[in-house]
């Protein structure tokens, strides 16, 4: 059950791997619901998939930022050989 609502989800990840996802959502449920007053299943939904979406872009951006850092480090040590083989 997500949020209380009873759906069928396949996956080629297997059961585990949905389970676990489902937990996150209801958590973030709980959360949500615990912290505000009056909110519809409707509303608690949009609001877990709100924050979701935003934890998922923030990940995105820490792993372009890592991604840069690192591209940028290994042209640093591949410039540094190069000098050291002339």
């Amino acid at each position: 059950m997500v949020i209380g609502q009873e759906f069928s989800v396949l996956s080629d990840k297997g059961d585990e791997y949905v389970n676990r996802i489902v937990q996150h959502i209801n958590e973030r449920a709980k959360e949500i619901g615990d912290a505000s007053e009056n909110v519809t299943t409707s509303d608690i939904a949009i609001l877990v998939a709100l924050n979701i979406t935003e934890e998922l872009f923030r990940v995105r951006g820490e792993k372009e930022d890592l991604r840069s850092r690192f591209e940028g480090r290994v042209e640093e040590l591949i410039s540094y050989i190069d000098e050291k083989n002339k």
